[in-house]
């Protein structure tokens, strides 16, 4: 009974994501590739993995001890693999870079410049993915560092989380609209709060911030960018929240106000993972260092 490390990956990727689509998408593969991998595993071992769910997957219990296992294999093999590229603690390949859609546009033109004059002998790959799929890049070995926006989870691999800054909202209406100053998230109108899709994180914040969590119907309106969202508030169709490292690019528009809120207030805290057990922590811990300077240095 021979399993692959690339088959226990895509077993550990499922378990996380609670999803076959989504395990897909995250470890670059078709879905019927990925289910079939990992039901020729299902095979070698005699029973399933996972119950196949109408909305997803969830381990069973022997997947549970599997997965266990796996991932203590799968942790072992990237430190190996890690060791025999690394060289005084600095990878030779690229660094794999992964960033949530609600900061990529915005955050990278700033600390991209930045992190190749500070660290002119790295090369850096990016991409950008919701947080479920980063954290699922991190489990497979696809990706190496994520900036994010919430608390890395418990389960899985064990994650270093580096905080980088606190980025503040701020609530984006039309020009039009007479709003107080410092504008009241109590105040506003739940049915003309604008949302990203389901799976956005900001999204959650953004219900969570605006106390909408009883809001659980549908919504007429969803949209898959922030740049959507504003055109939307521009033409006067509702109001969002915007995060502060958002404002320079999506509020040039003449129609749009931006308004700082009342306390309490709400923002998000944006941080670095990566996978604890991996031989480049140093180097990590100093792309870390570098956002924050940029950031604190833009800010002033």
């Amino acid at each position: 009974m021979n399993f692959t490390l690339k088959q226990m990956r895509y077993v550990a990727a499922v378990a996380d994501t609670g999803h076959f689509g989504r395990a897909a998408a995250a470890c670059n593969i078709s879905q019927p590739a990925l289910s079939q991998q990992i039901a020729a595993v299902e095979t070698l071992c005699g029973t399933p993995l996972f119950d196949r769910l109408k909305g997803g997957a969830r381990l069973t219990p022997f997947g549970s001890e599997f997965v266990a296992r796996a991932r203590t294999l799968l942790e072992g093999a990237d430190a190996l693999a890690g060791f025999a590229m690394g060289h005084a603690g600095r990878p030779e390949r690229a660094i794999r870079f992964g960033l949530i859609p609600t900061v990529a546009p915005y955050l990278l033109p700033e600390i991209f410049p930045a992190l190749q004059a500070s660290l002119p002998k790295l090369d850096f790959t990016v991409s950008e993915n919701r947080t479920d799929a980063l954290l699922a890049g991190l489990v497979d070995g696809s990706i190496d560092i994520a900036l994010i926006a919430t608390d890395p989870p418990d389960r899985g691999p064990r994650l270093i989380s580096a905080p980088l800054f606190e980025d503040r909202f701020v609530l984006a209406t039309s020009r039009s609209e007479v709003t107080a100053e410092p504008a009241s998230l109590n105040g506003l109108s739940p049915e003309r709060i604008l949302l990203l899709d389901e799976g956005h994180c900001f999204r959650d914040q953004t219900i969570a911030a605006c106390r909408l969590e009883s809001d659980t119907g549908p919504r007429t309106f969803a949209a898959t960018s922030l740049s959507t969202i504003v055109e939307f508030v521009a033409n006067g169709q509702g109001v969002t929240l915007l995060p502060q490292i958002a404002v320079r690019k999506e509020a040039t528009d003449a129609r749009i106000a931006i308004h700082q809120l009342g306390t309490p207030g709400a923002e998000r805290l944006l941080r670095l993972v990566w996978r604890e057990a991996t031989p480049f922590g140093p180097t990590f811990e100093r792309i870390a260092s570098v956002i924050r300077d940029t950031r604190r240095a833009s800010a002033a």
